[in-house]
């Protein structure tokens, strides 16, 4: 009894009615504000263990961040995470914070290709593809269909065959042995189809960037349609990248 006490101490109520506009239940680090106060640079960009800090100006890469928490541990003055969990977007570069800034994350619209609008706003069908991935992101993924977040009920599934999907899901930094599976995937599902990128790890490889064991060739051949980070990424940041993607980011 006490073991789920606290529990719900930490993760509160796990029953999310309006995934859209929802309050991060518990312990959670979203998107990040860097204030313009004077610190130790080199302190800062050495302390993060991927290097997604860089100097003059300090700015913060959310695509190769693993919100381990170092660096707002060390320098609170200087970067504070906030709850926000909408994080996902369709340009890499948005997904850099930069000091002085405090504006949310968002996807370009003109860049979102009209089909995705007219065929996949109502009907979405998914392939996961685990590319050397270490489960955390598949098990957000499964999560944002449990009944706390329900992603079905927009129409959005996965499925076992890429010949079903409209596109595929990557998580994991592409491991060589699954460069050639990955394409293979990609190749056998349907025009027009769509490239989502979910988690550090397959962003920028997270901690296994620079690796000999990772084959990342597939992402410098294919637009990638939609970057959602985190390490792993929240369900509800799942579902809004999913839902904006789609043209569904407001109440309908």
């Amino acid at each position: 009894m006490f073991n789920n006490l606290k529990i719900w101490y930490h993760q509160g109520k796990q029953f999310i009615p309006d995934v859209r506009n929802a309050k991060v239940p518990g312990i959670f680090r979203g998107r990040p504000i860097i204030t313009l106060e004077k610190v130790d640079g080199k302190q800062l960009e050495n302390c993060c263990p991927t290097k997604a800090i860089s100097i003059s100006p300090v700015s913060l890469d959310l695509g190769k961040c693993t919100f381990c928490g170092a660096c707002e541990r060390l320098f609170p003055q200087k970067i504070r995470f906030t709850t926000d969990y909408k994080l996902a977007t369709n340009v890499r570069d948005r997904l850099i914070i930069k000091e002085g800034e405090d504006k949310a994350i968002e996807l370009n619209k003109e860049l979102i290709p009209k089909e995705f609008l007219s065929l996949f706003g109502r009907s979405l069908k998914l392939r996961q593809v685990s590319a050397g991935g270490d489960n955390s992101c598949e098990w957000e993924l499964n999560a944002a269909n449990n009944v706390q977040f329900d992603l079905s009920r927009f129409g959005i599934e996965f499925v076992a065959s890429p010949r079903h999907a409209d596109g595929i899901v990557i998580t994991g930094p592409i491991t060589a042995n699954m460069a050639q599976p990955l394409q293979i995937c990609y190749d056998a599902t349907p025009d027009p189809k769509m490239i989502v990128l979910c988690g550090t790890d397959a962003i920028s490889g997270g901690i296994f960037e620079g690796s000999p064991a990772l084959d990342r060739s597939f992402l410098e051949n294919h637009r990638v349609d939609l970057y959602i980070p985190g390490n792993p990424a929240h369900p509800l940041t799942i579902i809004n990248g999913l839902l904006a993607l789609t043209g569904r980011a407001e109440k309908d």
